[in-house]
């Protein structure tokens, strides 16, 4: 490329919080950058110190944003290898409570200069759209990519009223998608189905996993065997797979009589989760979460997901890089996964019973190169850069050239009812959006936002002035 592009990544959650959303986008940033053929920036949320005690565990918490900075550049250096060259700014965040989500303050495409204003990649778009309240991001990005990484809809039908919810809520997504975003990338066909969306895993495996894995294949090829059998490790709240896990054992504890389960997690439901488990006959013990690199993990031979809301699952992808047989349900998040010969899938509880016995028994079979690389990040970056055709993006804002009167018109009634669309929605999320505390403002060098309710004529004639350039 004769110019750098410049590739912001905006996410809606950073560490030390262990979630998705906020390991694989640093991951992504630091593997865009390796080579230093883009310029990389990961745009990640400061949270006040009252919420920073809600999301981040054992009690750290950061003054100011370059400690933070400092702690996420140790982790994913220490992980990967080398010294990550892309810049992380940060946008002011609150935590939702209800949503046990963070939810961006003010107008978060303001962090990144109009001048440096390249390509946008939006980790989770609908979250990070919901309550936008600010420029259009088609309009400051020549190219705007967003990532799909949650099945929302899936979470909200397990809530009360969950089917009137996931209704609305899955037009509300395609109505804020198709507004802001060019391309979308959904991880797999788990999650809804969006405007201008492809169906393509672009996650990669901490290269940690990988070593763990080498180091059990040359065990294995020394007769070492592995020595425990069979676990499960997630966030220990019943719709991460536990209800569906404990319903299987229990309905057929007489065919799985004499196994042995380790369940590993921290959650709001493991009171609930570790008394339905003292009621099965099977020997199922129930322990803290811990990191799955930790070396407690390595000589379990078979990894156990249940797990049907996930879009793509990390720990199945970690177990399967660490040389593990994966028993997992048949399901659209798991299709990536059934390239390894180590991944064995089940449709019903009888499948279940059949799978988990069968890999209790067998022995895994060695990764070769091709599949290790395939679980890589490098892999994922590939498959990235070609679902999104990054190295051919345009050097300036995409526009659509019809070829006849007659599209010209098709399109540019199209265009106007996207740009009314997207006005209805920065009105309406004038009521709805919040504005970054004062402190935040201060502490990232932001101007400090006037407080009024409503927004005035004037700006509303701006916004959709600029959504039709």
């Amino acid at each position: 490329m004769d110019k750098k592009h410049h590739i912001a990544i905006f996410t809606t959650a950073s560490l030390p919080w262990m979630t998705g959303t906020a390991i694989n986008p640093l991951f992504r940033a630091a593997y865009f950058a390796k080579n230093e053929e883009r310029k990389v920036t990961l745009v990640i949320p400061w949270l006040s110190p009252k919420d920073q005690d809600h999301v981040y565990p054992n009690k750290i918490s950061f003054k100011l944003p370059s400690e933070q900075e400092k702690y996420v550049r140790q982790w994913v250096e220490e992980r990967t290898g080398f010294i990550s060259t892309f810049d992380i700014r940060f946008y002011p965040g609150k935590f939702s409570q209800d949503k046990r989500s963070i939810l961006a303050a003010g107008d978060i495409t303001e962090i990144i200069p109009d001048e440096e204003a390249d390509i946008a990649v939006l980790e989770e778009p609908e979250h990070l759209t919901w309550y936008h309240h600010g420029k259009r991001w088609k309009t400051k990005f020549h190219l705007v990519i967003g990532v799909v990484h949650t099945n929302y809809l899936e979470y909200v039908r397990r809530e009360k009223n969950g089917q009137l919810q996931a209704f609305v809520l899955e037009y509300i997504n395609g109505w804020v998608v198709d507004i802001y975003c060019h391309k979308v990338i959904r991880l797999s066909a788990a999650t809804q189905d969006l405007p201008r969306s492809i169906i393509c895993n672009v996650h990669g495996v901490n290269p940690k996993f990988l070593e763990i894995g080498r180091k059990k294949n040359e065990q294995l090829d020394a007769n070492q065997t592995f020595s425990k059998g069979a676990y499960y490790i997630g966030k220990m709240v019943w719709h991460k797979g536990y209800k569906e896990l404990l319903k299987l054992l229990s309905d057929h504890q007489k065919e799985l009589a004499g196994i042995e389960l380790d369940l590993y997690g921290n959650g709001e439901d493991s009171g609930q989760v570790q008394e339905a488990a003292k009621k099965l006959e099977i020997a199922i013990r129930v322990h803290p979460g811990r990191d799955h690199a930790d070396p407690l993990f390595h000589d379990y031979k078979v990894f156990l997901n249940p797990s049907t809301t996930d879009v793509v699952c990390t720990t199945t992808a970690e177990a399967l890089a660490m040389g593990k047989i994966v028993v997992c349900a048949e399901h659209p998040s798991n299709e990536f996964f059934k390239q390894f010969p180590n991944c064995r899938t089940y449709e019903d509880g009888n499948g279940f019973v059949k799978a988990m016995c069968k890999a209790l028994a067998d022995e895994p079979a060695l990764l070769t190169d091709s599949q290790r690389h395939e679980l890589s990040w490098e892999a994922a970056t590939e498959r990235f850069l070609k679902a999104a055709e990054l190295d051919n993006a345009p050097a300036k804002r995409l526009t659509e050239k019809p070829s006849s009167l007659l599209m010209s018109t098709a399109l540019n009634l199209q265009r106007n009812l996207v740009d009314a669309s997207a006005l209805v929605h920065f009105v309406g999320t004038s009521f709805l959006s919040s504005q970054p505390e004062e402190e935040q403002c201060k502490e990232l060098g932001l101007a400090v936002p006037s407080r009024r309710w409503g927004i005035s004529s004037s700006t509303i004639d701006k916004h959709y002035t600029n959504s039709l350039l």
